[in-house]
């Protein structure tokens, strides 16, 4: 068995003496897992670093066994993630969500595409915030809990949605939720693409997302615990603010 892609790494870990297992998420193969022999080693390590793009040649004996790869870096992204904090700690809230919510060797090309995007923006911290609220978004949706924002859930109305539902993710208007609003969840104008998108709507906004992330994705998950990378990145965005 043989393929080629190109992949972002998610992590590695050391394996016996000097090789190590990589975890990678591929355009054409999804997150898919194996041995790179000598990944240990001082020459091949220093590529080998949460973020960065790789061209990966995977073969094994059979489909399922975990294989080997042979890596060539394309690009590291490690310079921009250690140039200040926001961005080590937006990087590690995307490879660890990714690798937290995809099911092994499940094909999500569309993701794939926008977790690239997103990664090549590390350093620009003016769009990262953002960039990042919207790729939250499309993990949503990719992962079946799409939010649906167009139009009140309860009138149909298109105006005056403030509100997400916490139980169907649905758009409810101020009149729409009545005597229960206290027990929705914010939407700001940047959850609908809408506005200026100032940070502190941005930090509202993933307050909604990460309310779905860990209330409906993790427990179809086997209430696997939501990787406390994310909620670092928020603490950290939230004291740029």
């Amino acid at each position: 068995m043989e393929w080629r892609d190109q992949g972002i790494l998610l992590s590695m870990r050391r394996h016996g003496e000097s090789a190590a297992i990589i975890e990678v998420f591929t355009q054409d193969h999804g997150r898919h897992a194996g041995v790179v022999r000598g990944g240990a080693s001082r020459r091949i390590a220093p590529v080998l670093q949460p973020g960065a793009q790789l061209d990966l040649l995977w073969r094994a004996r059979l489909e399922d066994h975990i294989g080997t790869y042979q890596v060539e870096p394309i690009r590291s992204r490690a310079a921009a993630a250690l140039s200040d904090r926001l961005t080590l700690a937006g990087l590690n809230a995307v490879t660890s969500l990714l690798s937290f919510c995809l099911p092994e060797r499940e094909v999500h090309a569309s993701l794939y595409r926008r977790s690239e995007q997103l990664l090549d923006l590390l350093g620009r911290n003016d769009v990262w915030p953002l960039a990042y609220l919207n790729w939250e978004v499309a993990l949503l949706d990719d992962m079946g809990f799409g939010l649906d924002l167009g139009r009140c859930a309860v009138s149909g109305a298109t105006e005056g949605l403030v509100y997400v539902s916490p139980k169907s993710g649905r758009a409810v208007s101020v009149e729409g939720a009545g005597d229960w609003a206290h027990r929705m969840l914010p939407l700001p104008p940047v959850l609908r693409g809408a506005g200026p998108a100032q940070d502190g709507e941005v930090a509202e906004a993933l307050r909604t997302t990460g309310f779905f992330i860990e209330n409906h994705l993790a427990p179809a998950l086997g209430n696997k615990p939501v990787p406390e990378a994310r909620a670092r990145f928020v603490d950290v965005f939230n004291r740029r603010i």
